[in-house]
């Protein structure tokens, strides 16, 4: 019975990206990007093909409108929001946090934007998707992500560097500075370590290639708030010795 029940699952998350894909054909102005973003987080419990990645990234590109950038956030904010399916949850999540990594500035300051006047897309701690005991395990993970993810954007507000691509921004910093960054630098930390997977989602392929980026990013953060540290024991014991 309960495989019985999977498959029909699949069935119907199956014809709902059929039928959305068949939607954005017809009446899209954005058809190429609406279909890579369906493509990219369709319900497969599969990690997405690289290549509809790759055309979502191709939208973002130094080169575009920012109003291209704008549409493909809101575009993927809906998904996140209409769906109750972990793994269109998850994958559109992975497409948000390797955007934040690979493509222009542009998309990260279009995100933090959209939040400001829209309130927080990645703000899913009502998420779940109840389906099976294995989609309860990756609800649970996908919610500590996107927490994740919501202080990456908040402590490049306080930073106003990006910690994933200068791990070293605290070296130069003011005493006040490091008053302010470190404990944003913190509490990022904090997010990450809660992103550890349990039971099922420890298994999962898709959590794997999500976690891994988190991991990469956790040397990164500690590289940081460890010269932040060095950097103002260095600023007190000079004031120490100045008096």
């Amino acid at each position: 019975m309960a495989g019985g029940g999977t498959s029909i699952r699949k069935y119907v998350g199956a014809l709902k990206d059929s039928t959305t894909v068949s939607i954005a054909k017809v009446n899209s102005d954005y058809k190429q990007l609406d279909i890579a973003i369906v493509k990219a987080t369709n319900h497969v419990e599969r990690p997405a093909k690289e290549k509809y990645i790759r055309d979502i990234f191709m939208h973002l590109n130094s080169g575009r409108a920012r109003a291209d950038v704008a549409y493909c956030i809101r575009a993927l904010a809906r998904r996140l929001s209409k769906t109750r399916n972990w793994a269109v949850a998850l994958k559109t999540l992975i497409v948000i946090h390797r955007a934040l990594r690979e493509v222009d500035p542009s998309f990260r300051d279009e995100l933090i934007s959209y939040g400001r006047s829209s309130g927080q897309m990645l703000h899913m701690s009502y998420f779940k998707d109840d389906s099976s005991p294995d989609a309860w395990d990756h609800s649970a993970w996908i919610r500590n992500y996107a927490l994740f993810l919501e202080e990456r954007l908040e402590s490049f507000r306080v930073l106003n560097y990006d910690v994933e691509l200068d791990p070293l921004g605290t070296r130069d910093v003011d005493t006040t500075g490091l008053l302010a960054q470190l404990p944003a630098l913190s509490q990022l930390l904090f997010r990450l370590i809660s992103c550890q997977p349990h039971g099922s989602s420890s298994y999962n392929t898709i959590i794997q290639h999500a976690l891994s980026m988190v991991a990469t990013e956790s040397v990164r953060i500690q590289t940081a708030i460890n010269d932040g540290i060095l950097n103002l024991v260095d600023k007190v014991l000079a004031t120490s010795l100045f008096f």
